[in-house]
């Protein structure tokens, strides 16, 4: 499972860096936004499908099924003529890096005990450090060197092999046996949700269709995504209209897949999941364009172009390790409070930094302390879910939390993308300025949502214990991270 996170880290990074030079070479300028917002929106639906699916027949064959589009989408990617098969190929990518990431969830819940899942999650952590170290200087080197199209097909031999050994694993892992619900402590979740659920339900998605029905609301917020990414192709009117048609499509069809009063961010539950969304969106949403900038304006070449994100990594894998170690000493909610205010700085310190043209280097320690803030928040939002998941409900719960996370970053990259050619006739550093302004107001937002994510009788007891943090969590979003 940790070789399988590290290659999705390194390709997850890798294409971040050396999506500026493929768009200039298959002139897809437009489609630069869509090329990232396709597999999170994709991944939904991945997400959605897997969870439901690992609940009621165990994980090996949503293992199979994940791995084999993951790599169905590479090749495609790999060998695509134009940007708009490329992005077809990155929705193929997504629909299975989105159920890769929920079958983690179900396996760490499955085969391991609650004592047990932060060193695991730390076995994923280390699995992102070295490829925080090579991967944008070598798929930088590739991309100058040979031909970028082998940091798609390079990943898409090596993860047969390592699927099949994680198989051999949990192929007799089956559906868990039926457990009775128990009446919830009052602070593992809102009122809202922990009344009636069945064993089948999650905590936080209580009175939402099962199975089929599930998945087609996932489906409709993809479309949703994808339809406000492509809205700058039509120009005029048009794109506005498709803009708004998008955001009110994808909110309106997440909202039966997240826990009730997640969209009104309800204080517990729903609160966590809201602001996983809302700190999904202004990270990956500034992510994509710092190597943007640093190639484009800055003429970095793109071997060096991504140290921004090499130095973010590893700040995010520290920050991780950290907290992991203060353990109860650093409570949930105040970790998640410190790291969000963190990326709302870092993200805004970037737009300022983008619109002076401040030096390089200021604007890799700034995205330095972007992935510090996440390390320190992302592994506490997800201990969290899985604490609130009865036995038989991890899937489901995991991928309500993912689904947030991808829907957040998908809407951040398709807005910001819109946003970016609206303004690009403009030139110099406003669009990159603008859009890095944007992630940072909904930084900001999931920064005022922290407020919220403890619930009400974990405030009146301030000294109960609390389930051990992770070391982190896979990251969800960009580029299916698993």
């Amino acid at each position: 499972m940790c070789a399988l996170v590290f290659l999705a880290a390194f390709e997850s990074l890798a294409v971040t860096t050396i999506m500026p030079a493929v768009s200039l070479e298959l002139h897809g300028a437009a489609l630069y936004a869509v090329a990232f917002a396709a597999p999170l929106a994709s991944g939904v639906v991945g997400m959605v499908a897997a969870g439901a699916w690992a609940d009621r027949a165990g994980p090996a064959r949503p293992l199979v099924a994940a791995a084999s589009a993951f790599v169905a989408g590479l090749v495609v990617a790999g060998t695509a003529p134009t940007m708009a098969v490329l992005a077809g190929g990155r929705l193929l990518q997504g629909l299975g890096g989105g159920a890769l990431t929920v079958v983690a969830y179900v396996v760490v819940a499955r085969l391991y005990p609650g004592d047990l899942h932060p060193r695991v999650f730390a076995g994923f952590s280390a699995a992102w450090v070295v490829p925080s170290l090579v991967g944008p200087p070598v798929a930088g080197l590739v991309a100058e060197q040979a031909d970028w199209r082998w940091v798609f097909l390079g990943v898409a031999l090596l993860v047969p092999p390592i699927a099949l050994v994680v198989l051999a694993r949990v192929r007799g892992v089956g559906a868990p046996d039926p457990v009775a619900p128990e009446a919830p402590e009052p602070d593992r979740a809102s009122p809202r949700t922990t009344s009636g659920a069945s064993s089948g339900e999650t905590a936080g998605a209580a009175g939402v269709a099962t199975g089929g029905r599930r998945v087609a609301w996932a489906t409709l917020a993809a479309l949703a995504v994808l339809v406000l990414g492509i809205s700058p192709e039509l120009g005029g009117a048009a794109t506005g209209t498709l803009a708004v048609v998008g955001v009110v499509g994808a909110l309106a069809a997440a909202r039966p897949l997240l826990p009730r009063g997640t969209l009104r961010a309800v204080r517990g539950l729903p609160a966590v999941v809201a602001d996983r969304g809302l700190l999904a969106a202004g990270f990956f949403g500034a992510e994509v364009y710092l190597p943007y900038l640093l190639t484009r304006r800055y003429d970095v070449p793109p071997t060096f172009a991504g140290i921004s994100l090499t130095a973010a990594a590893i700040t995010w894998a520290t920050a991780s390790w950290v907290q992991g170690r203060l353990g109860s000493r650093l409570p949930h909610a105040r970790a998640i409070r410190i790291g969000t205010a963190a990326v709302t700085v870092a993200i805004a310190s970037a737009a300022v930094g983008a619109a002076l043209r401040a030096p390089v280097g200021v604007l890799v320690s700034a995205w330095a302390l972007a992935g510090a803030g996440m390390g320190l928040t992302y592994a506490r939002q997800t201990v969290l879910v899985l604490r609130l998941s009865p036995p038989g409900a991890e899937g489901t719960n995991s991928s309500a939390i993912s689904v947030a996370d991808s829907i957040g970053a998908s809407l951040a990259l398709s807005v910001t993308g819109v946003l970016f050619t609206s303004v690009a006739h403009r030139g110099g550093p406003v669009p990159y300025a603008t859009c890095l302004a944007l992630a940072a107001v909904m930084a900001l937002g999931s920064a005022l949502v922290a407020l919220r994510v403890q619930p009400h009788a974990e405030r009146r007891r301030p000294g109960r214990a609390q389930a051990p943090p992770s070391a982190q969590a896979p990251r969800d979003a960009s580029a299916a991270r698993t």
